[in-house]
């Protein structure tokens, strides 16, 4: 499997709003510069040209979409799959680490401190080298206690061997550290695939897919 990104148009909407609460998207590539300028053909905007902090040495850029969504775009190294990660802003950066380590199981990659633009990063992931995984970026803005949520973004879904156990685990975590189930694990009865559904402590909708009946699905559409 891989990350894929999941468009939805719904008939007679014209206009999203975004939110705060998500952030954007990373895709990685040996060269972006020819990135970025394809972007600009197509109608995008390219809100930070291509380059580095100062006194840095990744190279990257930002670029948003016709319909305004954001993406990072990161000068690196062959990696298993050039959409690597996601960005969420949260408002507990400690406490969100430590849902997504006990509740979905992953592991720490790296964690950062930037005072001078008052914000704390930290990237959690399965595997132990971020640049082998898709991960999430996890953002503290210093002294923000609330974003909002929009409607543009739905959820993030993840693949698990055992919706039942997964959705167990996950129930366990909430109960500690906030957040909730809100769809209970079972079977779709459209695509028959069992899923659950769950709210982070910031209010994020994460989904849990069962791989194999997922792989099915995938087939039975001829994808």
């Amino acid at each position: 499997s891989h990350f894929v990104l999941e468009l939805i148009y719904i008939h007679g909407v014209e206009k999203y709003e975004f939110g705060t609460a998500w952030a954007h998207f990373g895709i990685a590539a040996q060269d972006i510069y020819p990135i970025v300028e394809k972007v600009r053909q197509l109608g995008g905007v390219v809100t930070r040209e291509p380059g580095t902090n100062v006194g840095g040495s990744q190279v990257y850029a930002f670029v948003q979409d016709p319909n305004g969504y954001s993406f990072e775009l990161l000068q690196q190294g062959p990696t298993p799959q050039p959409l690597n990660h996601f960005e969420l802003h949260v408002t507990d950066l400690n406490r969100s680490i430590s849902f997504y380590e006990k509740a979905l199981g992953m592991n720490l990659l790296l964690k950062y401190d930037s005072p001078q633009d008052q914000y704390t990063i930290a990237m959690v992931g399965y595997g132990t080298d971020r640049t082998q995984t898709v991960y999430i970026e996890l953002k503290y803005n210093y002294n923000v206690t609330e974003y909002s949520a929009g409607n543009t973004y739905v959820h993030a879904t993840i693949g698990t061997n055992d919706v039942y156990k997964s959705a167990a685990a996950v129930a366990l975590v909430t109960q500690e550290l906030g957040g909730e189930i809100v769809s209970p694990p079972g079977l779709n009865p459209v695509t028959h695939t069992k899923t659950t559904s769950f709210l982070d402590p910031d209010g994020r909708k994460i989904v849990l897919v069962d791989n194999e009946d997922y792989l099915k699905e995938i087939k039975n559409h001829g994808q």
